[in-house]
């Protein structure tokens, strides 16, 4: 008979050997290609920081989140925290219940909501923090400035308000909460022409756009709230980052649709444009502005914004994983940041989730973005481990990798609490698939993945995913549809 190791790849030959014992042999000679490099097997150590936000520094990777959490890690797999709690102990200020005493009364609130931090042009780091009342959109955005990554930082100032009910906002109109933004979740970059924005928002108007003068950090005059990019008459649409990538030569526009608590149907989508200033396009080629809800239908209406942008992950188990929690599967995925090379090799996607049967509990996840062939982002099934690029020749996948059973996944278009389980479907030698959906399947260059499901076609990669509830390294496949629709595949072990 054969058998599969416990790195889920290297197939072999299994005899009972005199004494009884298991015995393998490999299979014969020159039968089959070289197996790709297996990376050792991964350890990690988990943080909880909500809605992170990812800076690269010479000290190591850095995520800054709400209610001033801060973590750091070297390889993306062992994280230590820098900081939690918006207390006079939190280590980020000298005292931030007084530093920030003016955001905090204009928010009536005690906490921070997502922050965000970027290096400035003269070697110092910006914070970008928020105050938000919570149940409207009462908000203050402003800025700290530290020499050193980890603080402490002071305060420069509140430079955006939202939530003046029945005065004047920001663009000089009376504030009304249907077009105009909420004042929080940050993005600061630098876009690929060195012009320095700011993307924000969540719920209430929806996404916007700002130009920053790079000496302050603060918008240049005469824009009032910026350019509307999407959203809008309090669609549950939030956690907006722009990455552009220098391989594909797109802006990705990323947010998250839904609520954020684990009953809430978080989820990441995307929609891309070639100009930083949009329109960003799906990929059934909609608008992103006029993904708003409906006025005239119940308040975070979510039926009006469901069929926008591409959704790349959303609640999910593996229903052969042998219980719930952390290794199963991930319920309600989201608020990410992103980082890639300057040439664009690789790219991660940080993010936080809860998972089933674990209530609010959270950890930072960290996983690979890969691009299709039309210059789609698709996520790896599984969080990096330190899986090599699968462009490169030793982690090149082949035929005999792949066939057999696989858990497959679909993660649809819902904005919904329910749990996706995956099911069972074969990929055969002949490239047909049979189970749970039929189709076909096909590897080239040793990673394009070219997959027919149920006569729709995806496109995307193969690559080896550290499968955490078997303890194995495993073929994976990550496919976009062009109904915006992601396929997850995991090769059972």
């Amino acid at each position: 008979m054969s058998t599969v190791s416990r790195r889920g790849l290297l197939t072999a030959t299994a005899t009972l050997s005199a004494g009884g014992a298991l015995a393998l042999s490999p299979g014969p000679a020159g039968a089959r290609p070289p197996e790709p490099d297996i990376p050792p097997d991964p350890e990690f150590t988990e943080v909880s920081v909500h809605d992170p936000s990812v800076i690269l520094t010479s000290a190591g990777y850095y995520v800054f989140g709400s209610h001033l959490a801060a973590a750091r890690t070297d390889d993306l797999l062992h994280w230590e925290s820098v900081a939690d709690l918006v207390t006079p102990e939190n280590p980020l200020f000298e005292d931030v219940t007084v530093e920030l005493a003016e955001a905090f009364e204009w928010a009536n609130t005690d906490t921070l909501w997502a922050a965000d931090v970027s290096e400035t042009p003269d070697g110092r780091f910006r914070m970008y923090y928020c105050a938000c009342e919570g149940s409207s959109p009462r908000s203050a955005m402003g800025t700290a400035i530290a020499d050193h990554i980890e603080g402490p930082y002071v305060d420069e100032g509140i430079f955006l308000r939202s939530g003046m009910w029945d005065q004047p906002s920001e663009d000089g109109r009376i504030y009304d909460a249907r077009i105009h933004p909420n004042a929080i979740d940050p993005h600061a970059f630098v876009d690929a022409d060195g012009r320095h924005r700011l993307v924000y928002g969540s719920y209430s108007g929806g996404i916007f756009l700002l130009d920053l003068d790079p000496a302050t950090g603060r918008p240049t005059p005469g824009q009032g709230y910026g350019i509307h990019l999407m959203g809008g008459n309090h669609a549950r649409i939030e956690a907006p980052y722009i990455l552009h990538s220098p391989r594909t030569g797109y802006y990705y526009l990323m947010v998250t649709f839904g609520g954020l608590d684990a009953d809430g149907g978080y989820n990441v989508r995307v929609g891309r444009s070639r100009t930083v200033e949009g329109p960003y396009l799906d990929p059934m080629g909609q608008d992103l502005r006029e993904a708003k809800a409906d006025p005239d239908l119940p308040l975070f209406d979510d039926a009006s914004i469901e069929p926008y942008a591409a959704k790349l992950m959303g609640n999910h188990r593996y229903a052969d994983a042998d219980e719930d929690g952390p290794t199963s599967g991930y319920v309600s995925p989201g608020h990410v940041s992103a980082w890639t090379d300057p040439e664009g090799k690789d790219a991660f996607l940080f993010f936080h989730s809860r998972f089933p049967g674990t209530g609010e509990l959270h950890q930072v996840r960290v996983h690979r973005l890969h691009f299709t062939r039309e210059g789609w982002p698709v996520v790896a099934p599984h969080r990096h481990a330190g899986e090599p690029d699968p462009t490169a020749k030793a982690a090149r996948l082949h035929r005999h990798d792949l066939k057999g059973t696989w858990q497959f996944l679909d993660h649809g278009r819902a904005i919904s609490p329910d749990i996706v389980a995956s099911e069972p479907i074969e990929l055969h030698r002949d490239g047909s698939i049979t189970g749970a959906v039929s189709g076909r399947w096909r590897l080239e260059a040793g990673h394009r993945a070219s997959l027919t499901v149920d006569g729709q076609e995806f496109d995307g990669v193969f690559t080896l995913g550290w499968r955490e509830s078997a303890g194995a390294w495993t073929p994976t496949f990550s496919v976009l549809g062009a109904d915006g629709r992601a396929l997850w595949g995991t090769r059972e072990v």
